[in-house]
């Protein structure tokens, strides 16, 4: 039993010496310790990016983008669709204003108009040899109006005054009307279609001055949301809506616009 106690007495007193030790190892290092010379210099990033002054402020930003395409075709051929015969034609001008109201910083407007047109005699979908489908006599007369509110961001590359990025938030808005028609005669079928449409984009481009007051300007659509509502009469009788709503978080080829500039 003397054996046991002695035993118990010895492991008590090592327990207090452990914790005694760790106490002491918890206390803060003092101040003079802490900022001595041996201490880690902690050091402040920088990425050494140079850039200057792209768009000054003050300075008026005006342009215009216009678009054209025509095409014909005369029984022409293209996968499934066999024996198309007609016209297409689609026109677009975007006049823009914008004024730097901080250095590389602008913001303005643009104003767009839209007119597509097709007109369609014929064509066949052949899907197989026992599946077809005829299509003739269509015509869609469309025109829409838009209006954006824009801010962009300039920014050099380096010390260059003649190339330089940016990036455009753009906030649309806009509506339109369209005649679609079908058939001749005693079969002739039509709707005409009032829509509406909403939408929130981020345009990066480029920019590159050909003198000191104009300039190549590209962009293209990266970011953006759009809604569009849609009422249609279809034979002066039947009444529908349709509503579509599109996110878009990647490049989109088809929005790459081209146009110039002049830096007033």
């Amino acid at each position: 039993m003397v054996h046991k106690k002695f035993y118990r007495v010895i492991l008590i007193l090592i327990a207090a010496i452990l914790s005694e030790v760790s106490a002491k190892g918890a206390e803060p290092l003092p101040a003079d310790t802490i900022a001595g010379s041996d201490a880690p210099e902690v050091k402040e990033f920088d990425r050494d990016i140079e850039s200057v002054v792209f768009i000054p402020k003050g300075q008026w930003i005006t342009g215009v983008n216009i678009s054209y395409t025509q095409s014909n075709q005369n029984d022409y051929q293209f996968l499934i669709f066999q024996g198309i015969s007609g016209d297409t034609y689609s026109f677009k001008v975007s006049p823009m204003l914008m004024y730097a109201i901080a250095p590389d910083l602008a913001l303005g407007g643009r104003f767009s108009y839209a007119r597509q047109l097709t007109k369609l005699e014929k064509a066949d979908i052949v899907l197989d040899s026992e599946t077809e489908y005829n299509v003739d006599h269509l015509y869609r007369l469309s025109h829409n109006y838009y209006g954006t509110v824009m801010m962009r961001n300039y920014f050099s590359i380096g010390n260059s005054k003649r190339f330089g990025f940016f990036s455009e938030l753009q906030l649309q808005m806009g509506g339109g009307q369209s005649k679609i028609t079908t058939g001749v005669g005693k079969d002739l079928t039509g709707t005409y279609e009032r829509n509406l449409s909403f939408d929130v984009g981020l345009a990066p481009g480029i920019c590159v001055f050909l003198s000191n007051y104009s300039a190549l300007e590209v962009n293209v659509g990266v970011l953006g949301f759009s809604y569009v509502h849609t009422k249609a009469i279809r034979d002066q009788i039947y009444v529908s809506h349709r509503k579509a709503k599109s996110a878009n978080f990647r490049i989109n080829l088809f929005s790459i616009s081209f146009g110039m500039a002049f830096y007033l």
